[in-house]
């Protein structure tokens, strides 16, 4: 059957919209190279928005040959070390090659300039890990400030105040809500009371540094309210059954309360989707450096990643 030809106004059409679209995309290399437009704000766009289209069919190769001071040799170099294939556009980047792009920009271009700092909320089912996570962080991953919460419940075996928790009194506890001195609280499992101290998170931040805040859901929650800005990021147990293996093996409970804890982390786990990135806690230093290098992806970029 011969081939039927379009008609002339389609022709005309698909014509004009092609030269729209490579005038777009020409408009958008030129800001990056008069540095109106930084090649981070490019990609941030194109992921965010669905109608950035200009900015998401751009190649990933004309996108770095923009930056200024990079050719074509630098950028056929990057684009090794980044895994990413020369045709390969903007909007069609995985979850893994849009981080790894993003690192590798921030570094490019804001590598003698402070990061921005970063407030990451870290909460997830009971058991999940997220004290071992938060802990392997503060051990490894000095950079970065892990806020202390305090709390009305006694210390667990090798906790120490001031490190794991700081370990209050209600009376204590009441006294630092009424001077205004807690970013967070909430009570958990219908038993004790927990909250952010407010105070070295903003000393933290004002320094420069990032903070890690390791929380529960409810105070999650709370954070977003007051501080939208804040990455929240949840943790996975790699199964249910890892996360029931874990709660029953590190014995801190009676047999009653393991029941009620596994009955809150079905509720928690169902409320993952309201976070704005997920890490599956297999292994705690993969999870914890999976955590850690969230910290410089753009916050709408939900992903789900396994530790």
């Amino acid at each position: 059957m011969p081939r039927v030809a379009p008609p002339e106004v389609d022709r005309v059409a698909a014509a004009h919209a092609a030269v729209a679209a490579r005038r777009a995309r020409a408009s958008v290399k030129l800001a990056i190279h008069d540095r109106s437009r930084s090649a981070v704000d490019v990609v941030e766009a194109a992921w965010a928005d669905p109608l950035a289209t200009a900015e998401a069919s751009l190649r990933v190769r004309e996108l770095l040959t923009s930056i200024p001071t990079l050719g074509p040799t630098r950028t056929a170099k990057a684009m090794g070390e980044l895994g990413i294939a020369d045709s390969k556009r903007v909007g069609g980047l995985g979850v893994r090659q849009r981080r790894k792009l993003v690192e590798w920009l921030v570094h490019r271009e804001h590598r003698d300039t402070p990061q921005r700092a970063r407030l990451v909320v870290l909460a997830g089912p009971t058991a999940v890990g997220k004290g071992t996570v938060s802990t392997y962080i503060r051990e490894h991953y000095p950079d970065v400030h892990v806020s202390v919460s305090a709390t009305t419940r006694l210390p667990r075996v090798g906790e120490v105040h001031g490190v794991n928790y700081y370990f209050v009194s209600d009376d204590d506890f009441d006294r630092l809500i009424e001077t205004d001195q807690m970013l967070e609280t909430a009570t958990v499992h219908n038993a004790f009371r927990y909250g952010t101290p407010r105070a070295p998170i903003d000393e933290a931040l004002s320094a420069g540094k990032s903070v890690l805040l390791e929380i529960d859901l409810q105070g999650a929650r709370s954070v977003r309210k007051v501080l939208p800005d804040a990455l929240l990021v949840f943790l996975l147990p790699p199964t249910w059954e890892e996360l029931v293996r874990r709660l029953i093996g590190r014995n801190t409970e009676d047999s009653a309360e393991q029941q009620r804890r596994l009955e809150t982390a079905k509720v928690e786990l169902a409320a993952q989707d309201e976070f704005d990135h997920r890490v599956v806690n297999s292994t705690v230093s993969t999870a914890a450096r999976e955590v850690v290098d969230l910290m410089l992806v753009p916050k709408y970029n939900r992903s789900f990643t396994h530790g």
